[in-house]
């Protein structure tokens, strides 16, 4: 099956100013692929040129099977779409933005069922400037769903929001999927890509510098990992042998692993067949922000 976004060599100019230099990437049908980066790396215009908000200076572009940059009235029937600075009018009421979303492209689920399905029935006649950081969210999520849409834009929109209400949104994210679309994440949080993304693309200075899914970024781009534990037991040559091992330190009673690899389970298991079985047995990996780290340069 050919993938339902495909963008090849996407550059975006504002006269000498290079906001997208070279980004390629592929999205597949059913799911969530991150994009993540610094700020100013080109994330949010590349996703307004996808949805045709704004028009690429170069390379191909293809969603749905549409041409962005011809297509954008055919392409935004298809399609939701969060945007980072996402507003309503304060006054405006839960039903009437659902409503008037609904009518815009009315092929989707009635606007009631939208309002029940994202848990906003409570809220229906709360104005949109009472309502807290969460509650807007959830609203806006309903809104670009609202259509029925094949794929969803999510962009930095757990920006501002409490770990609460960030992870409740998580749960939110996670439930578009189920429902049956596509979705493209924006955001500059680690902890959210790599609990949500099934692949996550690394921009920064303008371009794709790194694809994979979290942990396949986290062997590339940091592999190694450390096992520690304590024992008496002298003699722990055998953990040397084997093929995950690097290198192993003690200190007095502790001991450290490093390695790659399933390295915890294969330590564990000589561990367990040598007659030890240490209560204090943990591991210490690389996290996506460390790979992160690694590969745009930024400080911690």
């Amino acid at each position: 099956m050919a993938p339902i976004v495909e963008v090849e060599h996407l550059a975006k100019s504002y006269g000498s100013f290079v906001a997208v230099e070279d980004v390629s990437f592929t999205v597949e049908e059913g799911e969530i692929f991150g994009i993540l980066g610094p700020n100013g790396a080109g994330k949010t215009t590349t996703v307004e040129c996808l949805q045709g908000l704004r028009r690429a200076d170069g390379g191909n572009v293809q969603v749905l099977g549409h041409d962005p940059r011809h297509e954008a009235s055919q392409l935004r029937r298809r399609i939701g779409s969060q945007l980072q600075e996402s507003a309503l009018p304060d006054r405006m009421k839960v039903w009437e933005a659902l409503e008037l979303f609904s009518s815009l492209i009315p092929q989707g689920p009635s606007w009631e069922t939208v309002l029940e399905q994202w848990g906003l029935s409570e809220k229906r006649d709360a104005k949109f400037g009472s309502l807290s950081g969460g509650q807007q969210q959830r609203l806006f999520i309903a809104l670009a769903v609202v259509n029925a849409p094949e794929l969803v834009f999510l962009d930095e929109m757990t920006t501002g929001l409490d770990p609460t209400s960030r992870r409740a949104t998580w749960g939110l994210i996670r439930q578009i999927r189920d429902n049956g679309s596509t979705v493209i994440l924006v955001t500059h949080f680690m902890d959210e890509a790599e609990a949500l993304c099934d692949r996550i693309a690394v921009v920064d200075d303008k371009r794709v510098v790194a694809l994979d899914t979290s942990e396949g970024l986290i062997q590339d781009y940091a592999g190694e990992s450390e096992v520690t534990f304590s024992t008496d037991c002298a003699d722990l040559s055998y953990l040397l042998r084997l093929d995950e091992v690097d290198r192993l330190e003690r200190q007095g009673r502790r001991v450290t692993v490093t390695g790659t690899g399933a390295l915890l389970a294969r330590v564990a298991a000589e561990l367990v067949g040598n007659g030890i079985v240490p209560p204090d047995l943990e591991v210490k990996r690389a996290s996506l922000e460390d790979v992160f780290l690694t590969i745009t340069g930024e400080e911690r």
